[in-house]
């Protein structure tokens, strides 16, 4: 194999394609990344053997393909050595003894290669009829719900964030069984089959950050034990969590006893001066009580003092709440709301607190409370 190419443009590429190389791997071949020049152009590749990155770089884009092949190459070394050389013409060579030359006009680099055929053989051929999606789209909703989340692996499905489509509605949902977080989102398409799946956070937080926020379309390619999306020249693959996802609709009452108009901005601001005197050893309790039109958002710590914060309120009914809830669990659902408005709904002091849109359930956020009362 041998080409040379642009500094920007082959680091670009491998800041798609290092995301693939997990820090914990401990098999060496998952550590490199594949290059396969062709006449098309170059393909890069990496996978931990759950999250597999491709990304093409288009023959129009490369200074000169002199001789066609493929290298496996450690990708942290080459990445490093990639992003700390100057903006000129890269030459990558292979030479004997499964070495390449990387050089420039005043740098000279060579790297030993591991065998190519001893690199993981990955599908990553499409399905005939993709889920159609915005970028944007996409990624603003796993960034509204992955907080929801577990990190606790002894439940591994509640690692994972839940999709369910029903011919053109898509219902993503995250719990780690204190929060939950759920987004509904009409598709382009319809989808014949029902989809039921569970894709791991850890693997879509690395996919989010190789989207942009613009409009251009993604393509999901739905499979029983994985998802493969395409986005633009980069084709990514992820794993699925086996197992059946618990049905969290139940946990999302129909009718409430209150329901408390709020300006997402005070109530916000409030419990994070509340939280101030807080601490993580007792859950940063927060307690949320009404008085007519009014809310008071308080919290205290003994030896050190109490705070007190007092918000105009709207309200469906005369009736008034008392009840307490992690102030942190709070902060992180109410941020996901990009309106000047929430409306917070309650049946009781014991049962969850529901977060909405005023005018639609798009988007919701559950929190269970706290019991303090």
């Amino acid at each position: 194999m041998k080409l040379s190419i642009k500094q920007k443009v082959l680091m670009e590429h491998l800041n798609y394609v290092i995301r693939g190389i997990s820090s914990k791997n401990l098999i060496p071949i998952l550590n490199c990344i594949k290059f396969e020049l062709t006449s098309e152009g170059l393909y890069l590749l990496s996978t931990d053997n759950e999250l597999a990155i491709k990304s093409f770089i288009p023959a129009s884009e490369i200074d000169n393909i002199e001789v066609q092949g493929e290298l496996l190459i450690s990708g942290r070394y080459i990445y490093d050595i990639v992003r700390k050389l100057n903006n000129e013409i890269i030459n990558i060579e292979e030479i004997i003894d499964s070495q390449v030359l990387i050089t420039t006009e005043s740098s000279s680099f060579k790297l030993n290669c591991n065998e190519v055929n001893e690199f993981p053989s990955i599908d990553l051929e499409f399905t005939g009829t993709p889920v159609l999606m915005d970028q944007r789209v996409f990624k603003t909703t796993i960034n509204q719900t992955i907080f929801a989340t577990s990190t606790q692996e002894s439940r591994p499905i509640l690692t994972g964030i839940n999709f369910k489509i029903n011919e053109n509605i898509m219902e993503v949902t995250a719990t780690d069984s204190y929060r939950l977080s759920k987004k509904r989102i009409i598709l382009d398409n319809y989808v014949e089959d029902n989809v039921d799946i569970i894709i791991p956070s850890r693997n879509l937080n690395e996919i989010i950050k190789l989207m942009s926020d613009d409009e251009e379309k993604i393509e999901l390619h739905i499979f029983s034990n994985k998802v493969i999306f395409k986005i633009g020249n980069l084709i990514v693959m992820t794993r699925l969590i086996n197992g059946n996802y618990p049905d969290t609709n139940k946990l999302i009452p129909e009718n409430f006893e209150l329901k408390i108009k709020i300006n997402l901005d005070n109530f916000y601001n409030a419990i994070d001066r509340a939280s101030l005197l807080t601490n993580a050893e007792e859950k940063n309790i927060i307690k949320l009580e009404t008085k007519k039109d009014i809310m008071i958002i308080s919290s205290n710590i003994p030896e050190i003092g109490n705070v007190e914060e007092k918000i105009k309120i709207e309200k469906n009914v005369d009736s008034d709440i008392k009840i307490s809830f992690s102030s942190k669990y709070m902060m992180d659902a109410i941020k996901t709301f990009d309106s000047e408005e929430v409306e917070l709904s309650f049946n009781g002091e014991i049962k969850p607190i529901i977060i909405n849109y005023v005018d639609n359930d798009n988007l919701t956020q559950l929190i269970l409370p706290i019991r303090t009362y």
